[in-house]
């Protein structure tokens, strides 16, 4: 029996990166072995075990075949005779299928050290077109890596490009697409995963309603970019502002309701941002994305342009939006909106660095009206339905009294 560490682990720790996770492979062994040995099997399909001290994952070695469509659409089978090599051969790109013996030793059977040498995302075999989430993965790395510079060779591309055309990605289920953009939004470019997905066609497939406003001219002749390319300069911009999967998400989808003529109805620019509310309530449920991140996204999209007029609300106007949108029990939502305003709008070719004085003031006519609190207007003799009626008078009043502070 012999054992090695695989996968992600080395590629990360070659490129000086830190190792969140480890995958142990173990050849010439079998189940009925592992378990002698103390380990234990985690469920009824691949042979994989857990460390009995370090919990650590332990998988036997395993070849696998196409029979059916999809993700699922296979036959593994695992035995003692089956190489270290064939294992590392069912594996999606050079880069991650290198392994490192217990005393060190490196083992690269598909030259995965020279691509990470030369940053090249290669595909190991032909086998690759025969799982169509590896369109997705690819270019999940490709954002992950992007700040290291690696791109996709130019025959992975290709491969990539002809299996989105034969239609493979149709197979793709709703959990394994959100799961495999989910992490694209938390990498380092999550633009390079939808820039990826577009140059192959999957964006087309995945998500047409984003593919489509790159056929839509922004509305403010001063930008030459179409929509599509704006949406994706947001993105990069507020990548740099937030970590966060909900701000990433909305930020995505910010300008959606533009793609309403996809469905043959006209832009309506003073309102877009409803159509774009139901464009999104369907997308979030064609990819099953979880509430915590929609809900963000429905406000964003429905409020799209308030912040870059915030100076010209009215109070009334801006305590309705602040009740519409729970910021009194949810006030992280105002800086979170500030950010992605503040991404939309340097999200233009030559205004990248632009000084966005609207988020500022955004927080700060929140933070008056914040200010004004339930218990003060109870304290007063206030009840009933009365309560919030003072309320929303007193918070218009704050407003109204420090708006005017210029930012």
């Amino acid at each position: 029996m012999k054992i090695f560490l695989v996968g992600g682990a080395i590629r990360d720790e070659l490129l000086n990166l830190p190792v969140q996770d480890k995958d142990w492979l173990v050849i010439g062994s079998t189940p009925k072995i592992m378990i002698q040995q103390g380990y234990q099997q985690v469920g009824n399909g691949f042979p994989v075990f857990i460390h009995p001290q370090s919990k650590e994952e332990y998988s036997l070695a395993r070849t696998e075949k196409k029979y059916g469509k999809g993700y699922n659409g296979f036959v593994t089978w695992s035995t003692p005779d089956i190489t270290l090599e064939q294992d590392l051969q069912r594996r999606d790109l050079t880069i991650n299928a290198i392994a490192r013996d217990r005393q060190g030793n490196i083992f690269d059977p598909y030259n995965g050290l020279n691509d990470l040498i030369n940053r090249k995302l290669r595909h190991i075999s032909i086998a690759f077109k025969d799982d169509p989430l590896r369109v997705l993965r690819v270019a999940r790395f490709a954002a992950r890596f992007a700040h290291l510079n690696f791109v996709i060779a130019d025959e992975t591309k290709k491969l990539m490009y002809q299996m989105t055309k034969n239609g493979e990605l149709l197979n793709l289920t709703a959990e394994r697409i959100w799961k495999e953009t989910s992490k694209a939004l938390t990498s380092y470019n999550p633009q390079i995963y939808f820039h990826v997905l577009r140059e192959c066609g999957a964006l087309n497939v995945l998500l047409p309603e984003v593919n489509y406003l790159f056929n839509i001219p922004e509305t403010n002749q001063l930008h030459p970019e179409n929509t599509g390319i704006h949406t994706l300069m947001s993105l990069t911009i507020v990548a740099s502002l937030s970590n966060s999967i909900d701000v990433r998400f909305a930020t995505l989808f910010h300008d959606i309701g533009k793609s309403i003529t996809l469905y043959n109805q006209p832009i309506d620019n003073k309102n877009y941002g409803l159509s774009g509310v139901n464009i999104l309530k369907n997308i979030c449920k064609r990819w099953h994305v979880p509430n915590s991140v929609r809900n963000l996204a429905l406000i964003v999209t429905e409020f799209n342009d308030l912040v870059h007029t915030i100076k010209s609300k009215s109070p009334e106007s801006l305590v309705n939006f602040f009740n519409r949108i729970d910021a009194w029990r949810k006030p992280y939502r105002i800086n979170q909106i500030a950010i992605i305003s503040e991404a939309d709008a340097r999200g233009h070719l030559g205004l990248e660095n632009v000084k966005y004085h609207q988020g500022k003031y955004l927080r700060h006519l929140f933070s008056l009206a914040q200010r004004i609190t339930a218990k003060e207007i109870i304290n007063k003799g206030f009840y009933g339905i009365n309560i919030l009626q003072e309320l929303n008078k007193q918070r218009i009043i704050a407003i109204k009294n420090g708006r005017s502070i210029d930012y």
